[in-house]
């Protein structure tokens, strides 16, 4: 295992601020881009923080942790750091804390906040352990992090999710302002209708505030319609503005998480199209995928095009004309009337919102398409239209049956599901085989002056 003299300093590097990091970015324009980035050597750590940094684009960073951290099996961790084995991200509770904090010196500071991204439902290990490292920045949720990833139960992990929260928030009495990410916007990343990712999300956000949490974003992933997603993000944010507006938050877009195009072309189209998306629907912080994502894990150079690219098309965004084919204002298609009804629901069930979404799943007023995780009723379907819009096929026991108007489309078959689930790749390779692919000169968003040397 790599020692703490592996990488210069080791004292705790200052707490940076990242939420308000991402406001002074928002202020002056400009979308900040974050990548998925996560190794297990603190050097290559360091290295790939150093580059998301520097690239031509305002950045923050990211440490994403391994599947052995994830799941709390921290011995396997260390055995594999022994034995020099491959992990799939940072093991930021496996290594000595002095390592994390050398790999983080003279890189994480006001200018260039780190978040740590983990997958956990049970995550008061890796608060702990980030909190440690001198980092106050991380994400996920009790109901995002349990039902699509784990078998945990629902009870166990918005009990762990409550601790953790705490603990977080714990840091606020020194003067620092820790920030929470909800992951809720994100469930099974595809094939989730809008209206309950927007629900999760805000629920999920609410926790956060309940628990001590002041500085928080709300994600939404992107879908296959972007007029949909327009009325999505709007919806999001309007909820967020009525239900949170004591704290401070900002919308995080994810790059769509789905079936990726298999062409650098396609990949590279749908890319551009999230950054323009954020920028039109007012998102902070857009979490992009590369062009390597259908077929293996992105170098960092390949992360650090992705950042410029989209860095790139959100300045063009901003600048230019709205593209004709885009309406101008998100039409209502009920998703804003049936967000509403499963926020309500759930929070008339109890005021402690741990206990309330516990319940909400028991009743199945809360249900998650496809997932089968054994607290999830599973009788809620959906498919995609025609028009490439996600659609309730079966609501369930949910509340919000009629609320979108028209009838239901047919629950899919097998060979459907596997169309659905390819729809964007499909498209997007289809589009980059018949566009031409010129010289982008990347933005220079740096010059807004919102990083420090």
């Amino acid at each position: 295992m790599t020692g703490p003299a592996a990488v210069p300093g080791a004292d705790v590097p200052a707490r940076t601020g990242f939420g308000s990091f991402v406001a002074r970015a928002r202020s002056a324009g400009a979308l900040v881009v974050q990548p998925r980035m996560g190794m297990a050597d603190p050097l290559r750590m360091r290295d790939g923080l150093i580059a998301t940094r520097d690239a031509d684009a305002v950045t923050v960073g990211t440490i994403t942790l391994d599947s052995y951290t994830r799941t709390g099996d921290l011995a396997a961790a260390r055995r594999a750091l022994t034995r020099g084995a491959g992990l799939n991200g940072y093991p930021i509770a496996g290594h000595p804390v002095d390592v994390t904090r050398a790999v983080l010196r003279g890189v994480a500071h006001p200018g260039f906040p780190v978040q740590v991204r983990h997958g956990s439902a049970q995550p008061e290990h890796i608060v702990r352990a980030l909190l440690a490292a001198g980092l106050d920045a991380t994400e996920g949720g009790p109901v995002s992090y349990c039902l699509p990833y784990s078998r945990t139960p629902l009870r166990e992990a918005v009990e762990s999710w409550r601790r953790s929260c705490e603990l977080l928030a714990s840091i606020r009495e020194f003067g620092a302002e820790p920030h929470l990410e909800t992951f809720g916007g994100c469930l099974m990343g595809q094939l989730c209708p809008p209206s309950l990712l927007i629900a999760v999300s805000v629920l999920e956000a609410l926790f956060f505030r309940q628990h001590g949490l002041r500085s928080i974003s709300l994600s939404y992933a992107q879908q296959p319609d972007p007029r949909q997603d327009e009325e999505a993000l709007t919806v999001l944010g309007r909820l967020a503005g009525e239900l949170l507006p004591d704290v401070d938050r900002h919308l995080v877009l994810y790059a769509y998480m789905g079936v990726f195009p298999r062409t650098p072309g396609g990949a590279r189209l749908l890319l551009e199209d999230a950054a323009r998306l954020a920028v039109r629907t007012g998102a902070a912080r857009l979490i992009v995928k590369t062009t390597a994502e259908a077929h293996r894990i992105p170098t960092v150079a390949e992360n650090v095009r992705a950042l410029e690219t989209a860095a790139a098309a959100a300045a063009a965004e901003r600048t230019g004309p709205p593209p004709p084919a885009v309406a101008v204002s998100a039409a209502d298609t009920g998703i804003e009337a049936e967000a509403r009804a499963l926020i309500g629901a759930v929070l008339e069930l109890d005021d402690d919102l741990g206990r309330a979404l516990v319940r909400a799943f028991a009743a199945g007023y809360l249900d998650v398409p496809y997932c089968l995780h054994p607290d999830n009723a599973g009788r809620a379907r959906s498919s995609l239209g025609p028009d490439g819009r996600l659609h309730w096929s079966d609501v369930g026991s949910m509340p919000i049956a009629g609320l979108s108007g028209g009838p239901r489309p047919p629950i899919l078959g097998s060979a459907d599901l596997i169309g659905a689930l390819s729809h964007v790749q499909w498209t997007y390779d289809g589009r980059a085989a018949h566009a031409p692919d010129p010289d982008r000169t990347p933005a220079a968003p740096r010059e807004l002056g919102l990083t420090t040397p």
